[in-house]
């Protein structure tokens, strides 16, 4: 953790760029964070650390996908779940976080080890194993900016010659990411170590590396499923032999008891001593009227009751229930992805027609079962709570994205950016905007970010043809996966 501090403060000191044409001025990065023969694994640390709290942080300059899916809700501040991103600059500072402190370490980490020319045989595998590793964390970093912003900078992207370099259409990107997988995946020695340090999310342990990489392109390969249903067939039966099967697998970021790496929801909820957050009554609300067991463990009660918030509205913290002793546990582990969230992707594939073994009914219950395994849920409160006629897969009301939608909005609780994107790509869920009349989008639900304002000035030409591209840079404007329109 020592090596994490150090070189995460390097990091921080230059996080004040705003676009990519800053990302080549990096005056007050120190010269140990970008160079030298060893600088390679903090590097690469830095940047799981970057990505993982960046996922699991709370706070509203930055992380409001919690917000916006619509899991949490605010008591003072309404603006972002009024989706109000502007006022705050949050386009500009999630924008700079994944491609600043993330993909530019990254980037740097890959530059010094194909700088290197190991002498033994040995040494050259777990050099390529590093290198695989390094592409499976950008892989997962551009997915991200993709389903946040759309189009976005990477072929051209963290190149010195293009200071304000060309914007790349999503769908583009996410072909290219899978091809990356593969050949990351296809790299990967799985007898020989990598990055070999506590502190990564497996602890070089390649094996599940190489499962994670799988999991990876099955998600990558489910999102896209309704633009691109051959690429994401293949994606997703390739990859489900190798991906995960149990929450052994599961890939965490973790977390310390001792600040400034203590879990990012602590510190909001606890060391901030401030009360901005509530659960949703949309999200409670749902989780009430199936008796979820997870509830006394994601919640506190009020009046004997689990109440959630009016969304988009002001809430009195104390009249609702708040988030649970363990939900803001210092050191509890931050999910990058789960065992859980494979086996709803296994379900959905059978529910397209896909060969991934089993049945979507399977793998749905599966899914439920191991997110709740995960929190310590009993076997009998889970059959409990499956074998109700509104939860069971054969007899839960609606189609395959309804019942799988609104079962995976519930287990990915607290990563709000993947819940987000499951709820624009499925449709499911239904939420609704505010009726407050202060909802930015005037009664519909936002489909995306809109650019860094930095962007739209320093990288005009670039911008406006991106925007134009792809239907305008609206919150409105649909990411190309989000094919249905509904959302």
């Amino acid at each position: 953790m020592k090596k994490l501090i150090i070189i995460s403060i390097a990091i921080v000191l230059t996080a004040g760029a705003c676009n990519l044409s800053r990302l080549n001025q990096n005056i007050k990065q120190p010269t140990p964070a970008s160079a030298g023969a060893n600088a390679a694994g903090p590097l690469y640390l830095n940047a799981e650390y970057q990505f993982g709290r960046f996922i699991h942080r709370t706070n509203v300059n930055i992380e409001i996908f919690k917000l916006w899916s619509q899991q949490w809700t605010t008591t003072t501040y309404t603006e972002e779940p009024d989706y109000n991103i502007t006022d705050r600059g949050i386009p500009g500072n999630d924008w700079n976080i994944l491609y600043h402190n993330v993909l530019e370490s990254l980037s740097k980490a890959e530059s010094i080890l194909r700088s290197q020319n190991p002498s033994t045989a040995s040494a050259k595998t777990v050099k390529k194993n590093k290198i695989a590793s390094i592409n499976i964390m950008k892989v997962l970093a551009y997915s991200k900016l993709v389903d946040i912003f759309g189009y976005a900078p990477y072929t051209k992207a963290l190149n010195s010659k293009y200071p304000n370099p060309p914007y790349d259409s999503g769908k583009s990107i996410y072909n290219a990411l899978i091809d990356s997988l593969n050949t990351a995946i296809n790299n990967i020695d799985t007898n020989a170590s990598g990055f070999d340090d506590s502190q990564t999310y497996y602890g070089g342990d390649m094996k599940k590396i190489m499962m994670f990489a799988n999991s990876l392109k099955m998600r990558l390969g489910i999102t896209i499923a309704d633009a691109e249903p051959s690429k994401a067939k293949k994606a997703v039966t390739s990859a489900s032999p190798h991906a995960f099967h149990s929450n052994a697998d599961n890939a965490m970021i973790p977390f310390t008891s001792t600040p400034p790496h203590t879990n990012p929801v602590w510190i909001a909820l606890v060391q901030s001593g401030r009360h901005d957050y509530l659960p949703s009554s949309a999200f409670m609300d749902r989780l009430n009227a199936r008796n979820d067991p997870r509830r006394s463990i994601w919640f506190t009660k009020i009046n004997g009751k689990y109440k959630g918030g009016k969304y988009g509205f002001k809430n009195t913290y104390g009249d609702f229930s708040h988030a649970s002793d363990l939900v803001t546990k210092k050191d509890r582990p931050g999910m990058i992805m789960s065992y859980s969230e494979v086996e709803f992707i296994r379900a959905e594939a059978d529910a397209r027609g896909w060969n991934v073994g089993g049945s979507a009914a399977s793998h749905y219950k599966e899914a439920i079962k191991a997110n709740m395994e995960r929190w310590g849920i009993s076997m009998s409160k889970f059959n409990n709570y499956y074998n109700q006629k509104s939860v069971d897969y054969t007899t839960a009301s609606g189609n395959w994205k309804q019942k799988i939608g609104l079962q995976k909005w519930f287990a990915l609780y607290l990563q709000g950016l993947q819940a987000w994107t499951e709820v624009r790509r499925l449709d499911y869920p239904q939420l609704k905007a505010p009726n407050n009349g202060k909802a930015i989008t005037i009664g519909q639900l936002p489909s995306r970010f809109t650019y860094p304002v930095a962007e739209q000035t320093e990288n005009q030409d670039h911008y406006n043809k991106a925007a134009k591209a792809m239907g305008g840079d609206k919150l409105t404007t649909h990411i190309f996966w989000d094919t249905m329109g509904t959302y």
